[in-house]
């Protein structure tokens, strides 16, 4: 069936466009750009997943940078929060190389896949509920095609929410480092590497790493 590939979700992904709000957005961001970015096409349309198909690690965050991914068209890509994402997971084996500026650069994912819980830039980094919940049947979806799931990693509370809501789980706390081994596939909570938590020092590039270390081990 045409709906059951992960090429053809990607495909009503970046064709979206049920969310006005998040649509314009990106779209004014796409024609405005930063003034580094001048001479660059942006994508400017929702971002679906990307990684290994046969992943047992789902990685999941908030949404599209502004000037990363709704930039680069792949998630985490172009911005500070890939910088930190990327190396962490180069360093444990879950990439090929410890930064990602680009969707021609090279970079692959061994036996990991990185999504997202809203597919376009939400106005300062905070999609509604209602934009939220729109989103959420194409990560019900992702997650289905990803059959070789055995476990996930929240990155942000906001991830959390969406994926426990998704999975029907109550009464799991969230905080980095947190782990619930049940049910499959487990989960694994982490704070998000964007550029106000790694600044301050709330997260390190030490404890990222540890956290993918922790994954690691769980897969084995």
């Amino acid at each position: 069936m045409a709906r059951s590939t992960l090429a053809a979700l990607a495909r009503d992904i970046t064709t979206c466009n049920l969310c006005p709000r998040l649509r314009e957005h990106c779209q004014h961001i796409a024609e405005v750009k930063r003034r580094a970015y001048q001479s660059e096409t942006y994508w400017g349309r929702p971002v679906p997943g990307f990684g290994d198909p046969a992943a047992r690690l789902l990685i999941l965050g908030l949404a599209p940078g502004a000037h990363g991914a709704n930039r680069t068209g792949r998630v985490f890509t172009g911005d500070r929060s890939g910088d930190f994402l990327f190396r962490a997971l180069h360093e444990t084996g879950f990439a090929n190389q410890p930064n990602s500026t680009h969707r021609a650069d090279g970079l692959t994912l061994h036996d990991a896949w990185i999504s997202a819980s809203v597919r376009c830039a939400p106005p300062d980094n905070k999609p509604n509920p209602d934009e939220i919940r729109t989103c959420q049947p194409y990560l019900e979806r992702e997650i289905s095609l990803l059959k070789n799931l055995k476990g996930v990693l929240v990155l942000g509370r906001l991830a959390f929410d969406v994926y426990t809501r998704i999975a029907a789980l109550r009464g799991l706390a969230f905080g980095h480092g947190e782990f619930h081994p049940k049910p499959s596939p487990w989960l694994l909570c982490s704070y998000h590497p964007s550029q106000q938590n790694t600044s301050t020092g709330r997260l390190t590039r030490e404890m990222l790493h540890d956290v993918f270390v922790q994954a690691r081990h769980q897969l084995y």
